[in-house]
């Protein structure tokens, strides 16, 4: 069992005796958090994101902080401020809740447009710059931001270049009757059942795990099917900007990490396949014509993926 199967196996035990069903959908957070990147999570209110990134915090053992976002909230009050001390003469640094290691930023579309941009230099660079001084971010740096995709009242969208600084965009979704029913009888307690969470791993175990997902093989003929689907969305004449780069190297690094997850030393096309779609969703912007026409990027992505057959794949040992 590798390094990344054993720590992913401990965080998702400890989060399910809280967050209940979606098993996958924890997969794909760790397997971002592996990775290096960030996640977006967008759903209707209710649906268990907050509990689902403080469980997660929680079982790593990580420094954790939170931000709610509102439209008076200010760039400073995310990345800190320079304070200036009378007694000494001098301007001193007040961290912010982003120096932290898991950073929730809840309803991230209620900031302004200037305050979503002090994550940028965060997400992308992992540091702060602030009065000229740049301080370093915690390793890992992982954000976990939530928004609520069917307000708009009070909300900014995310512009483009802010989507593209998270590696998954994925949804919730309502959860089964039975994990219903167990999620209302846990309440039957003081106290929230995520207060009871406890870290069953340790930072040092996460950055290891962080190394050896980088060391995951690729088969030339799996990274030529993700080039394909990469360069079919900015073949598409339905679509304006397709897959960046950064988009292609989002995609690879998921796949990595979630192959250990797995516990497979090797990626596979199906774990291109289904990572492609979290992973382009916000990726994309279409042409005016497609969206009058009532197209959306999710189901152009998902013609395009059924469009490209899986290429004839021989297990790496």
């Amino acid at each position: 069992m590798s390094k990344i199967t054993d720590v992913s196996g401990k965080i998702k035990k400890s989060v399910q005796e809280v967050f209940k069903g979606n098993e996958d959908l924890i997969n794909m957070i760790l397997a971002c958090l592996f990775s290096g990147g960030h996640v977006l999570l967008e759903d209707v209110p209710g649906t268990g994101k907050t509990v689902l990134a403080k469980s997660l915090a929680k079982s790593s053992g990580l420094p954790f902080s939170r931000v709610q976002c509102t439209p008076d909230l200010m760039p400073s009050d995310i990345t800190g401020s320079s304070v200036w001390l009378p007694s000494q003469q001098k301007f001193e640094f007040r961290a912010g809740p982003v120096m932290s290691s898991i950073v929730l930023v809840d309803e991230l579309n209620r900031a302004t447009p200037r305050t979503q941009s002090a994550l940028l230099e965060c997400m992308a660079e992992k540091q702060v710059s602030v009065d000229g001084q740049i301080h370093k971010l915690d390793n890992p740096f992982f954000v976990i931001a939530t928004q609520n995709p069917v307000e708009s009242e009070g909300t900014f969208p995310l512009p483009e270049a802010q989507k593209d600084r998270f590696t998954m965009t994925l949804s919730m979704g309502y959860p089964d009757e039975e994990d219903e029913a167990l999620i209302i009888t846990s309440q039957n307690s003081t106290t929230h059942p995520v207060e009871k969470v406890n870290a069953v791993v340790t930072r040092e175990e996460i950055l290891d795990c962080m190394e050896e997902a980088v060391t995951i093989h690729v088969e030339e003929s799996v990274l030529s099917y993700l080039l394909a689907l990469v360069h079919q969305t900015r073949a598409d004449y339905r679509i304006a900007a397709g897959v960046s780069p950064r988009g292609s190297i989002a995609l690879y690094k998921a796949c990595q990490a979630y192959a250990a997850i797995k516990d497979r030393t090797y990626v596979v096309p199906e774990d291109i396949k289904k990572l492609a779609l979290p992973v382009f969703r916000n990726r994309i912007i279409l042409n005016s014509d497609s969206m009058l026409k009532g197209y959306s990027a999710e189901k152009i992505l998902m013609e395009l993926i059924e469009q490209i057959p899986l290429p004839a794949f021989k297990a790496h040992v």
